[in-house]
Order: C-alpha cells, then structure tokens, then sequence
C-alpha cells in the first residue's frame, strides 16, 4: 500500500521531517506545511488508529473522535493492511512513555 507516494520530492520531504528535534518544531513546520483541518484529521486519524488497535468499537471511536465511518474504515483498514506505520509509531510512544 502507497508505494505510489515514493518519490524524489517526499523522500526529502521525509528526510526534512527527520531533521525536527522537539515537538515545538515539530508544530512550527507542520504547520507551515498543513492546513489547519489538514493537522486535525492527521490527529484525528492518529486518535482512531490508538482506539482501534485497543480493540474499540467503531461506535465508541465515533463517539469519542468525532470521525466519521469511512474515516474509521479506512484507518483499520491500514492497520490491518498497510504498511505498519501506525503500529511502529505507537509502540515507540508507549516505550518513550514508559521511559518518562
């Protein structure tokens, strides 16, 4: 899944993220970068994919997220099918968050 997005452009792009260092930077060129809605569904699907992998419903995530069904598909449907990257950033963070 989204191998098509492998170009020249975002793997600088990519690069570019690798080189921010705190949150704070982290804001300042997502937000140079994003739309406001942009950041927010990019949170929001962050939000659903947590719920989902603790094995929340798709009315409680709802619920709580404010996203709407097809969001919330196809979320899982990357979690179930993509490319782990939901799963490999919210491993990290448990383990940052145990550490702290």
């Amino acid at each position: 899944m989204g191998k098509k997005v492998h170009t020249p452009e975002m793997d600088q792009l990519m690069k570019g993220i690798l080189c921010l260092e705190t949150v704070e930077e982290c804001y300042a060129f997502f937000e140079d970068l994003c739309t406001v809605n942009e950041l927010l569904s990019l949170g929001q699907r962050f939000e659903v994919a947590g719920m989902l992998r603790d094995h929340r419903t798709y009315n409680e995530v709802a619920e709580v997220t404010g996203a709407s069904t097809a969001t919330i598909s196809r979320v899982n449907r990357c979690l179930n099918y993509g490319d782990d990257g939901y799963e490999l950033v919210i491993e990290r963070l448990k383990k940052q968050e145990k550490k702290d």
